[in-house]
Formats: C-alpha cells, structure tokens, sequence
C-alpha cells in the first residue's frame, strides 16, 4: 500500500482547513499530512494542534507565499528520517476530498508509470462541475481572458479549446491535459527528483503552470481523473486582498510569458494586458461617474490595474 505526503498550504482559514483535514480521515492509504501555515492569525495553528495531532505543523513565521510554502514542506519531508513517499499530494485547504479520490488518483500513477502528475475532477460547493484541466496559456487566450467572450467577443468562444479548456471534461474518462488547476495535485517523487520543486519565484499564481511545464518538458505526461472527485471553495484564502491578487495574478502571467518567449510573443502579450487594463480603468471611471463605485473603490481598482500592466 502506498504512502503519500500531504502538503497543505494554510492562510487564515481555519473552518475550511478543518473541513478539509477531516475529509482525509476517510482515505484508506497512508497519509503524512503536513499544514504549513503562512502567518495565520485567525487560529488555525491552534485548531489543528487542538483537533488533528497527528497533522506536523510547520511555521514559517510570515506569508511566504504558496510556491516557497510547499517547497519549505518538500523540504521538510525530505529531512525526515523515513524516505520522502513514492507519491506527493499538494492541497489546498477549501478543499473537500471525497471518498476514493486520493485511492483513484494513486491507482492511476501506479498504473501509468509514464504519467507524472495527475488532478481530479473539481466540483463546486454545489456539486456543479468546475473547470480543472487547461492548456498551457496562449496570446488568444489572453486576449479572452481581458475581452471576455460575450462582453467584447463572441460568447460561444467562453470554455472553448480556444480559450484553454477540454471538452473532455464533460465526459467520464480519463485524459491527458496540459495542467490541472494547483488546487489538488498528486505528484510522483522521481517527477520531484528529476524536474524540482515550484517556483518560488512564483509569490501567487501560475506557479502549477510553471511547474507543469517543465513537467510537460522533462518528457512527463499529466492526465486528469475525472474518477477522483473534490470539491473546491475557490479564493478563501487570495479574496482576503482582492486587488493585491489581481495584481499578483498578471505579474505571474508575466512572468511565465518572459520564461517561456520568444521576444515577439512576450511583447504582444505586454501590449494586450496594457490594452485590457486600460479597458478595466476606463470601465471603473464610468461606474464611479454613475455612483457605483466609491472614490477609495476607484483608486483600489486604478492601482491593482496599474500594478498589473507593469508586466
């Protein structure tokens, strides 16, 4: 029976992280559950020394962010005695995992060697299905991303191939993909050996893109297993700096623009998210004009966009 390390990544959410920790007493597989907590002040240290002993607890005293928080917990596992498991599950806490996921996900690996990576299907907190498995960015995906189909471009292009998801996921059976959403990720340990941990580069955001990518160029496959079922809350941790995140979201895709290149790509990607942030200045004086946002509004929404169309 195989065993997996478990990383949880932590910031002030406390009832969603129990919730979660309490869904993983249901897997039947060994777990080594690990919460690195990134300064929580709300009591979730406390809650899970309280509630979940036999969860390690790691504090790296401030917000390191998600990227450098995982990585603090691969090392972590790495200096312990036992060897790091064959298999690593990196978790968000708003998550629910539903019974036989982490079973279904593991069994796949197992029977994949070829397969590097796997994610589950996502669900929303009512049941609905979520949008888990994309295609690695692209200009015109961009270019949907700041003119949103059915606003300013046709809106049959909005959940298409061409805006970076797989029809496939309508269905039941497994595929490969591009990369799944960083909320649920179960990883080989030879896939660590050989490619790294994150990057920490990366502060939020475009991290498990990043990843994935060299991933996907070390020769890995990564596959979706729509039989391994989670839900996903979604921003219970990023809503908490709403405008900061949004900066922080573009940055990012700037930053995995400039890893990736070419130079003529990289410029066209800088003059698209210039365009769409302007468009989003100008969206946000009209409705402070009308009365529908403050004047403190308007400065936190010119400044995050301003932020991100730094590049």
């Amino acid at each position: 029976m195989s065993n997996v390390a478990v990383i949880i990544v932590s910031y002030n959410t406390c009832a969603l992280l129990r919730d979660c920790l309490a869904s993983l007493q249901a897997c039947t597989l060994p777990l080594q559950v690990l919460v690195v907590d990134n300064g929580s002040h709300d009591g979730s240290v406390a809650m899970v020394r309280h509630t979940f002993p036999h969860v390690h607890l790691l504090e790296p005293g401030a917000n390191v962010g998600f990227a450098q928080a995982n990585n603090l917990g691969l090392a972590w596992f790495a200096q312990q005695p036992a060897a790091l498991p064959a298999y690593v599950l990196l978790l968000n806490p708003d998550t629910i995992v539903h019974h036989g996921a982490l079973e279904a996900l593991v069994a796949f690996l197992a029977q994949h060697p070829r397969v590097g990576l796997v994610g589950p299907r996502l669900l929303n907190p009512d049941g609905t299905h979520q949008a888990a498995a994309f295609r690695f960015p692209t200009l015109l995906m961009t270019l949907l991303d700041l003119f949103p189909p059915g606003e300013v471009l046709p809106g049959r292009l909005y959940g298409s191939w061409w805006h970076g998801r797989y029809p496939q996921e309508r269905g039941t059976a497994p595929f490969a993909i591009d990369h799944p959403l960083g909320a649920c990720m179960l990883v080989r340990r030879a896939v660590l050996e050989e490619v790294g941990p994150l990057n920490a580069d990366y502060f939020m955001y475009s991290e498990e893109v990043e990843w994935c990518w060299r991933i996907r160029q070390a020769g890995w496959a990564i596959w979706q297993v729509p039989d391994a079922r989670v839900t996903h809350i979604g921003g219970a941790a990023t809503s908490q700096l709403r405008h900061s995140m949004f900066s922080a979201l573009w940055q990012s895709r700037a930053r995995f623009a400039a890893q990736r290149g070419p130079a003529w790509r990289i410029a066209t990607h800088h003059a698209l998210v210039q365009a769409g942030m302007l468009r989003l200045s100008l969206k946000s004086w009209r409705a402070y004009r009308q009365g529908r946002l403050s004047r403190n509004e308007l400065r936190a929404h010119l400044w995050a966009y301003g932020e991100a169309g730094k590049g």
